[in-house]
């Protein structure tokens, strides 16, 4: 691995063998598993036995199945006293790794010291057949049981499987066990397999509380000071205390939550009346069932419902429920009609709406190769050696794919294929490698952290379609130490859009659904709610089998991205400032013009401008003339890469180690002491500077508000009589627009020897204007 100073962060192209050699880079095909290279694997199929003898002493049997090919080794589990047991269990051996001219299969019964052997099977490499997909899968055959000396024995019993050669393209791939994982044994196989996951369907939750009725409180001559709490799983939100201090309070508030299906956890609103600081006193509640919730998705309105609060005491030791008529008056709605973001707006593999009804048409199909990664870092230890499990995981949409571990390698070879539907061109792809930290014996739920080797995102629109991109992109990590290559991972991409007029026409439909135009949401809401779902698809595909961990999935959907970071805002400052460096080159250049340093410039400037001044028709083609002939200038330089990930845009080739570990710090912060002394004093600087360009611009607008305020006598009075006069003047005189713009443009461009470079009248009444700066304390 070169040195971080020497390292190579740039993309490379690649040409691997993919499609048995057919496929170039502009080239297509319609086969499966063509954007990967073909990996050859020998497939042992162990189906069940029959007649197995028993123990001698115990009369039971405990059988399990050994497939040995070489130096590899794989077990079925053992069935507990049974003769006749069933497996139904796959064993994948790399083809290029096999050494031995045979497969050995044996039957062993399960010993506490020694296993007792049973019966085996002896089946020659070179007699194995071959099947490609999709022929049928081969019928599995009975073998009769031969002793250690390969003799056929009576009372041995017989064993069902069946033996083939294959490629990654198999059904039974996905779920078979693999030598690539030979050291990995029990439970945690299936931490190791490839998967496919799809996330719940999200919904919004809209409560609106409008008002309460008849509420009881114990103290029934203090001024109650009432909200409501709302609780759904684990998230809990309140209303503001009600300004109508009364047992009949209103609210109109909307709460809003993320809704997973199925709607395993209840709504659970209570009303609490604030008694003074840290105590309450609860009014009633009431659960409703989110399976009974109306759903909508078009903006349609909600009617409103009386739900009766149910009073909890608690007396004897148990809790009983006590209906009275207190009431609570609720708009509730499952809002389908939006889509529920679980990613950055601006960085989103999604925009379709929750309701399927409302979802736009495919453009296309994304197929995405995972060939494979080299030079990845070591990320532990094992048995004195530094090593990596990794795998890689790609998220598109609400579809989540994970590859198979490949354990101990540093160039593993993942050559998996995947593809998804396409309904947006602006959405991304994500892709990261993460190092598996649960194959020896650990919870899979509750072990060590599977941390993350790289990250890459690619978008569509910058990719032309039907064409394969096969490239090796750096995985690029920021660590407290400064920015470092963990190794590249080689793709192959392919947009396949089968009508150009439908991806067109996806640029003229909105982005998002039609509510978030309706009825939108705040920049605080949707931040609020895209923790919750991000909250919830953690927790649920942490569940699933093998778990996609919670840590994989905040990393995947940039969970922590609003955290405050020096270098990101020091980022973010220098992309706006190159966003508009268009207006100030074109700002230098005009001031350059007015100082008459080339007078055949100038002259031609001058002159253009008039006829533009004289032919305003003429404005609008020059225009869109103009920026034509940039767009063919600029064609020459159009990137023939796609973007990856840019660290001198990012600036983490410049970031300094206190910066750094500010930005990896959690959250509340660990730091103590000097250290977050400085960091306070310095953010209070970074704000400070904000704090006085944001008055600077409320500055300017103030003086335009005060011409007509009267806020200066004098400024207003001659602003008013500039207006009267000058108004008078171009009615008698017949002055038109387009001569005070001739008059204006002469004056702007005429020579220095003809005027002082200092600011002309109008701007200086302006900087005389009174602002409020001098009312602010």
């Amino acid at each position: 691995m070169p040195s971080e100073e020497k390292a190579d962060f740039s993309l490379k192209e690649t040409k691997p063998n993919i499609g048995g050699g057919r496929v170039s880079g502009r080239q297509k095909l319609t086969t499966s598993f063509d954007l990967v290279e073909e990996s050859h694997f020998l497939f042992v199929r162990v189906v069940k036995a029959r007649d197995l003898p028993s123990n001698n002493a115990s009369g039971t049997c405990d059988p399990f199945v050994e497939i040995k090919i070489g130096n590899y080794k794989g077990t079925t589990k053992y069935m507990e006293k049974k003769p006749n047991p069933e497996w139904d269990q796959v064993f994948a051996f790399r083809k290029e790794r096999i050494q031995t001219l045979s497969v050995e299969i044996t039957v062993r019964k399960k010993e506490f010291v020694n296993d007792e052997f049973v019966g085996k099977i002896a089946i020659n490499v070179s007699d194995v057949p071959t099947r490609v997909p999709p022929d049928s899968p081969l019928a599995p055959q009975w073998y009769k049981l031969e002793d250690k000396d390969g003799v056929n024995t009576v009372g041995s019993g017989e064993l069902m499987l069946v033996i083939w050669f294959g490629t990654q393209a198999d059904e039974v791939f996905p779920d078979a066990w693999h030598s690539d994982a030979a050291t990995v044994s029990g439970e945690s196989i299936m931490n190791t397999r490839s998967k496919v996951y799809l996330s719940p369907r999200l919904w919004y939750l809209r409560v609106n509380i409008i008002e309460g009725q008849d509420l009881v409180s114990k103290d029934k001559k203090r001024i109650p000071e009432v909200y409501v709490k709302a609780t759904l799983g684990n998230v809990n939100l309140r209303s503001r205390v009600s300004p109508d201090k009364s047992v009949n309070p209103r609210w109109n508030e909307d709460l809003m939550f993320v809704a997973a299906e199925p709607f395993d956890d209840p709504l659970i609103l209570t009303v609490e009346d604030k008694l003074g600081k840290n105590k309450e006193e609860s009014l009633g509640r009431c659960v409703i069932h989110l399976s009974k919730v109306y759903k909508r998705w078009l903006p349609e309105a909600v009617g409103a419902k009386w739900y009766n609060l149910e009073k909890v005491s608690v007396g004897g030791g148990e809790v009983k429920e006590l209906k009275f008529a207190s009431k609570l008056n609720m708009r509730i709605s499952l809002d389908g009609g939006y889509h529920v973001f679980d990613e950055s707006i601006h960085c989103s593999s999604d925009y379709r709406a929750t309701f399927k009804a409302a979802w736009t048409p495919t453009i296309g199909v994304l197929e995405l190769g995972i060939i494979g990664a080299s030079g990845l870092v070591p990320m532990k230890s094992r048995d004195g050696h530094k090593t990596t499990d990794s795998y890689c995981v790609a998220k598109y949409g609400p579809k989540w794919v994970r590859t198979r571990t490949l354990v101990g390698s540093l160039s593993p070879k993942w050559n998996e294929q995947y593809t998804w539907e396409v309904y947006d061109p602006y959405t991304v792809l994500i892709i990261g490698i993460f190092d598996n930290c649960n194959l020896y014996g650990e919870n899979m739920l509750a072990g060590p952290k599977d941390p993350s080797i790289g990250k890459l995102k690619i978008r569509l629109s910058t990719l032309s379609t039907n064409r394969i991109y096969t490239y090796s992109y750096p995985l690029i990590a920021l660590q407290p130490s400064g920015v470092k290559k963990m190794g590249e991972i080689q793709l192959a991409l392919r947009f396949t859009c089968p009508s150009y007029a439908n991806l067109l026409a996806a640029y003229a439909r909105p982005l998002f659904p039609k509510m978030h135009y309706s009825h939108p949401l705040s920049v605080y809401q949707l931040d609020s709610l895209r923790q919750q779902a991000s909250f919830i698809l953690s927790l649920r595909l942490s569940r699933a089998e093998p778990p996609l961990r919670k840590e994989v999935v905040e990393c995947m959907l940039d969970a922590g991205i609003q955290m405050w970071s020096p270098r990101r805002g020091k980022a973010n400052l220098q992309r706006l400032m190159a966003a508009f460096n268009v207006i100030v080159e074109a700002w230098k250049w005009f001031d350059e013009i007015r100082k008459w340093k080339n007078p055949a410039a100038n002259v031609l400037v001058l002159l253009s401008s008039l006829t533009v001044m004289f032919y305003p028709n003429l404005i609008l083609p020059t225009l869109l003339s103009y920026c034509f002939l940039i767009g063919i200038w600029q064609y020459r330089k159009r990137p023939r890469n796609p973007p990856h990930m840019d660290i001198k845009l990012s600036l983490a080739d410049s970031a300094n180690a206190d910066e750094l570990d500010e930005e990896m710090d959690t959250f509340p912060t660990s730091r103590q002491g000097d250290v977050l002394r400085m960091r306070y004093d310095r953010l209070r600087n970074i704000a400070g500077r904000a704090m006085i360009m944001v008055g600077d611009l409320a500055t300017q607008g103030e003086r335009f508000n005060s011409l007509l305020s009267w806020q200066d006598p004098r400024a207003t009075a001659m602003f008013l009589a500039f207006c009267l006069t000058a108004g008078a003047i171009f009615i008698c005189f017949g002055i038109t627009s387009k001569s005070i713009l001739t008059l204006a443009g002469l004056y702007v461009m005429r020579p220095p020897r003809f005027g002082l470079d200092i600011p002309c009248v109008p701007q200086n009444v302006f900087r005389r204007l009174p602002t409020r700066t001098d009312c602010l304390l």
